[in-house]
């Protein structure tokens, strides 16, 4: 087990449910429900990549230039991809120009994608 990548999980982890819950309790009156959609896609995201985490960190102990990349690739495709996907969705809150956003998002898409593939490169290389 890689402790680091125990941690980046379990951080974002606690902001998947923190923003969950948020999205749930607090933002449902203060956005559009397209809007708590696109939220919720985040947090979704934001999930399925802290388990890819977690996996990893069994996979990584023994650490190679595989399971470094797809640590990196997967920590930053979530905070471009689902980090941009809040910042979206409370767009009129922050006053957010979509235009500046939203081009981040399909970034953080092509880096989750990367990840999968160094995960998958990292665990054929396996013994």
């Amino acid at each position: 087990m890689n402790k680091s990548i125990v941690i980046t999980a379990a951080l974002f982890g606690m902001i998947a449910v923190i923003a969950g819950a948020f999205g749930a309790h607090g933002l449902k009156t203060m956005i559009a429900p397209d809007q708590l959609q696109i939220w919720h896609t985040a947090v979704e995201y934001n999930f399925y990549h802290v388990f890819a985490l977690l996996f990893l960190s069994v996979l990584a102990k023994n650490k190679t230039s595989w399971t470094t990349a797809a640590y990196y690739l997967f920590t930053f495709g979530i905070v471009f991809f689902s980090g941009s996907l809040y910042l979206l969705a409370c767009r009129d809150i922050l006053n957010l120009k979509a235009s500046v956003i939203g081009p981040i998002t399909p970034i953080g898409g092509l880096l989750f994608i990367g990840g999968w593939a160094s995960l998958a490169v990292a665990a054929s290389k396996s013994k």
